[in-house]
């Protein structure tokens, strides 16, 4: 009889973490949206120098909260506070197990007094549900879930388009939209503005390190506003961003968007294993990377080493809170950035060309991720590994490979390590892997986020009280 749900699988397939590793579902997909419209160098180059319109709509969960109970939901479930959060603010939602392993994160909009719409990955989202549903809560939920991955030419609708207007010219583009000049709110506040005779809802954002704007509405009006924002973005250089472009901007803004849900194991997390379908998201993702172990739990992350230890306040009960307690955060390992050597890089890329020489794992630009959660090791001279490589792959505006990684606390910026490029024996029976051998790439280690003009002024906004 097939598998009801996770647990169910979890106990036929005898190692998890094997599972994972040879999973089967192929390349993670930002489904819908055009690949590249111009080029992904020029779509990268324009959200640091011009700027840029990013299609949000499709690869993200929208799930909407509404009722007396929401804000406690929310409340019990986020290691950050809700106390301060008020109508028209968002706040990035970080929930842990009761073991203090984080689930994922998204954001978390509040439209109404009752009303909340949580926008990001399918674990936190999934969390959330479960929750709503087992908990006693007075609360109704609204689940519209991403786009297909391969929607095989059948139609796709979502309840709203979202888009992002970002870079160093994207507030002249929203002024010329709005038709005057428009408040710079606070970073993560919301509000309105006009375009094309409608009236949008706005969040204010920075993904690019300028003030920008992300917007959304009803999605029959989407190719309405998107025509819109083109046209009055010509004469600043905005260009629209495709799907391959579009995930490696976190490279330089410092964000790891996919660890691996901590959920796999623990007694107290069986009844949710037993709820989570057998399509679920936990149940088909993959690891990939040089990192090896038999035991899950070693792939498992607590909120300080993916750098929102700041995040938590013990205002509120909440999931994971007592086991947050008893971990000292000076001893976590920290997010960095790691700068990967050019030669080791052209090494890597020789590759394809030489028949008769080594075949390094392929390299994809500007995104080198080839599972759902990426664990490469990073080690030191000895050949110890001292943290993780998570996220992987090439800047132009930086022109430079990057990764964004979880390390020893005790090393500086400044640091030469490597990182192990690669699969153990040539490399797991996933089938975005081909057979190829490992290769030690020495990188070194740099701020988060990498990008001057983010580490200049996003990284005040990204750690402000509107997103805690």
């Amino acid at each position: 009889m097939a598998a009801r749900n996770l647990e169910e699988i979890l106990a036929s397939a005898g190692n998890t973490a094997s599972m994972l590793r040879n999973s089967q579902l192929g390349a993670y997909v930002y489904p819908v949206v055009a690949a590249e419209f111009s080029n992904w160098r020029s779509e990268q180059w324009a959200w640091g120098h011009s700027a840029v319109l990013f299609d949000q709509t499709h690869h993200m969960v929208n799930l909407y909260l509404r009722g007396k109970d929401a804000l406690k939901l929310l409340s019990d479930t986020a290691i950050n506070s809700m106390s301060n959060f008020a109508v028209d603010r968002a706040k990035q939602y970080v929930p842990t197990t009761h073991y203090g392993h984080v689930i994922g994160d998204g954001i978390i909009f509040r439209l109404d007094e009752e009303e909340y719409l949580y926008v990001g990955r399918a674990p936190a989202s999934n969390w959330l549900r479960f929750h709503g549903a087992t908990g006693g809560y007075d609360v109704q939920i609204e689940l519209d879930d991403r786009s297909p991955m391969r929607p095989m030419g059948k139609p796709v609708s979502r309840t709203c388009w979202r888009f992002q207007i970002q870079g160093p010219n994207a507030w002249a583009v929203i002024e010329k939209l709005h038709g005057g000049s428009l408040e710079k709110l606070k970073f993560f506040q919301m509000s309105t503005m006009n375009i094309a005779g409608h009236k949008v809802r706005t969040l204010r954002h920075g993904m690019s390190g300028a003030p920008g704007l992300e917007i959304w509405g009803p999605y029959s009006e989407q190719e309405e506003i998107r025509a819109a924002i083109l046209e009055a973005g010509k004469e600043f250089g905005l260009v629209p961003c495709g799907s391959r472009a579009y995930p490696s901007n976190t490279l330089e803004s410092g964000w790891i968007p996919s660890p691996l849900p901590a959920i796999y194991t623990g007694e107290k997390l069986k009844a949710y294993r037993e709820w989570l379908g057998p399509d679920s998201y936990e149940a088909t993702g993959s690891i990939g990377g040089s990192f090896v172990s038999e035991n899950i739990e070693d792939y498992y992350l607590n909120p300080w080493e993916l750098g929102y230890g700041s995040f938590i306040k013990y205002d509120h009960a909440f999931h994971g809170d007592e086991a947050l307690k008893a971990i000292n955060p000076e001893i976590q390992r920290k997010k960095v950035t790691l700068a990967w050597n050019p030669d080791d890089m052209a090494k890597i890329t020789a590759s394809l060309f030489n028949p008769d020489g080594e075949q390094y794992k392929f390299f994809d630009v500007p995104l080198a991720n080839y599972a759902s959660a990426n664990y490469d090791r990073v080690i030191d001279a000895d050949g110890k590994t001292v943290g993780l490589s998570m996220f992987t792959g090439y800047s132009y505006n930086e022109k430079q490979a990057l990764s964004l990684a979880t390390i020893d606390p005790r090393i500086p910026v400044g640091t030469e390590l490597k990182v192990v490029w690669g699969e153990e024996n040539g490399g797991t029976r996933k089938t975005t892997v081909e057979p190829h051998k490992q290769l030690e790439v020495r990188v070194v280690v740099s701020p988060v986020p990498y990008g001057r003009v983010a580490r200049e002024q996003y990284q005040s906004g990204w750690r402000t009280d509107g997103l805690r």
